[in-house]
């Protein structure tokens, strides 16, 4: 479902970040890309989800390429076919846990009925049904965490990204999480890629590689 081939990038002319990136990832997988902070994980995830603009190589998702020159593209494709879930959570304090899961779908324009129907069933299927009138404030970081998983999965993406889902959470919670993401990416069939430091999340992904000297392999 997703095809990285020959992604270059680099900021300092002597310095290349990443020199040919090639990934693949199937529909339903759930890949993780450890490696040393400062070896381009997080500029590998920004580039795949057409953030930024990689200075060679192509990214395809469903056998479509990213048109990196136009912006306003990008952009539309990534609200309709990208889920995004972040250490920091962004949930946004004055709305409530359901209106922030719902958001996603507001974006794509979608009725006010529809929003609440698939916010709702997304925040069962993370195990946070009761949690949908309450304000992010009031919730653990490992049910905030949840309700981001909800939010990233509510408009049913073909491409999850997850930058260090866990770096804020304790093992407990962090377990806890990793499966309620691993559950919604096998069910929504998307394709997924975790950046991660720890050892712990990598090991709960299908598969795990390890970015250095600006290339991926085998961990």
């Amino acid at each position: 479902m997703l095809q990285v081939r020959g992604l270059a990038k680099r900021f300092e002319p002597a310095t290349p970040l990443l020199e040919s990136v090639d990934l693949d990832v199937a529909a339903g997988e759930w890949v993780a890309v450890v490696g040393e902070s400062g070896s381009g994980k997080s500029t590998l995830l920004h580039l795949v989800a057409g953030l930024d603009r990689p200075d060679r190589g192509e990214v395809r998702l469903d056998g479509r390429a990213l048109d990196f020159r136009d912006d306003d593209a990008l952009a539309l494709w990534r609200r309709s076919h990208v889920g995004f879930v972040f250490q920091a959570f962004h949930l946004l304090p004055y709305l409530s846990v359901a209106d922030n899961v719902a958001l996603p779908l507001a974006l794509l324009g979608a009725s006010r009925a529809d929003r609440a129907r698939r916010a709702a069933a997304a925040l069962e299927a993370v195990g946070l049904a009761l949690a949908a009138p309450r304000l992010p404030g009031s919730l653990s970081g490992g049910e905030m965490q949840r309700a981001a998983i909800a939010r990233a999965l509510v408009h049913a993406p073909r491409l999850v990204l997850a930058d260090e889902p866990t770096g804020n959470l304790d093992a407990g919670n962090a377990a806890t999480v990793l499966e309620c993401l691993r559950d919604a990416v096998k069910r929504a069939g998307a394709a997924a890629v975790m950046v991660t430091h720890s050892p712990f999340a990598a090991a709960r992904a299908d598969r795990v590689l390890r970015l250095s000297a600006g290339m991926l392999q085998a961990a």
